[in-house]
């Protein structure tokens, strides 16, 4: 009689002799660094002798083939991973699914652009084995760190401004709350994730800010490159994904952090509008010419900064462009009736105060304004 093959229990078919998974996972977001693929995976290496690590590459669909380059090393070497997003866009939203597709005891996260130093990785690696700190950050600002790669006077000045006005929204004493360079364990991201924003550049400055305990942070020396290749995503619009962040947090949550920025984006283009009503009159226009060129300039100020920075992730592009816009001046348009005609109103029927009443109009036309443009316009409802 043929015996009955033994089949293993489920949770001995589960359980594995060896560990299979790494010990730190590297979270790389990246957009247009194919050139820096290969570097980075060999100096990780180099740094992390003995460690069981793994890198994961979260590109954004850069048009230079940075996902193909990952994958082309990730078919060889399993320490090699490659996370490609198509129709998303954004640092923070890159690492947080990152970080969540990791099974690693420990995170750590990097710029694609070789400025980090990875010869640290050992040392903070060591600092959370040893549990005493939940995050551990690469500091430009410490004693022995560097801030020398910053690629001109105005990055050293609007990085030194930030770390400034985020160190006024902070719980405990950090000297570079802007840092790209972290490391914390992996359970304790997750236990964070939920309430992060996921908006803006800025994920430590996210994740400490929206942690429910108060995280032990340690700081190490950490020197920043120069960018050997590729160029810098650093632009003005990162400034005004900034402030709103800070204002979400300020607010706690209670006000959508796109409504924030789409309300900092109106108040650009009422400043554009001022100064191209000034520039107007000054080159002989009457008043009536001057304000509805101003107008004009200010919605395609308006629209072009909303579909770059607050609706980043459903940016238009071709002909969804001119439709957007078209839809977008419509919108706006609508929004300038009601608000002029809720002023008149609040006006005439109240005790004539014009700042209030203009202040009530202006408020509903930004709210009309923000929830028809983000369902009509960008399609994000």
């Amino acid at each position: 009689m043929t015996e009955e093959p033994v089949w293993p229990t489920p949770a001995a078919a589960i359980a594995a002799p060896r560990r299979t998974s790494a010990e730190l996972s590297i979270v790389v977001p990246c957009y247009k660094e194919r050139p820096n693929v290969r570097p980075m995976i060999e100096r990780i290496g180099a740094a992390l002798p003995g460690v069981d690590w793994e890198v994961i590459f979260v590109d954004d669909n850069s048009p230079d083939g940075t996902a193909e380059e990952a994958r082309a090393f990730a078919r060889v070497n399993p320490q090699v991973r490659c996370i490609r997003r198509i129709g998303r866009r954004g640092l923070s939203t890159a690492v947080i699914e990152g970080a969540l597709s990791s099974s690693a005891d420990f995170v750590a996260v990097m710029d694609g652009d070789l400025q980090h130093d990875q010869t640290i990785l050992p040392k903070m690696l060591a600092e959370l084995r040893a549990g005493r700190a939940d995050v551990v950050i690469g500091s430009r600002h410490v004693d022995g760190g560097s801030s020398d790669g910053l690629s001109s006077a105005t990055r050293h000045r609007i990085s030194n401004a930030g770390i400034s006005v985020a160190q006024y929204f902070l719980p405990m004493k950090i000297t570079d709350p802007m840092s790209g360079f972290f490391m914390m364990p992996r359970s304790r991201f997750e236990s964070i994730a939920p309430h992060l924003s996921g908006q803006g550049f800025k994920i430590l400055l996210d994740l400490i800010l929206s942690a429910p305990e108060r995280l032990r942070v340690l700081e190490m020396p950490c020197q920043f490159h120069k960018r050997e290749a590729g160029e810098s995503k650093l632009d003005a619009l990162v400034m005004i994904q900034f402030a709103s962040l800070l204002l979400d947090k300020g607010l706690r949550g209670y006000v959508p952090m796109r409504f924030i920025a789409f309300a900092l984006v109106g108040a650009l283009g009422m400043i554009v509008n001022l100064l191209a009503v000034w520039a107007g009159q000054g080159i002989g226009l009457t008043f009536v010419a001057a304000e509805i060129i101003a107008t004009v300039i200010a919605m395609l100020f308006n629209f072009q900064l909303n579909n770059r920075l607050t609706y980043r992730t459903h940016r238009l592009r071709g002909p969804k462009l001119m439709r957007g816009l078209v839809l977008f001046i419509l919108v706006c348009g609508l929004g300038a009736i009601a608000n002029v005609g809720i002023a008149t109103a609040l006006f005439s029927s109240a005790s004539h105060n014009g700042l209030a009443a203009a202040a009530i109009g202006a408020a509903i036309g930004v709210v009309w304004n923000y929830a028809v443009s983000s369902t009509l316009v960008w399609r994000t409802v």
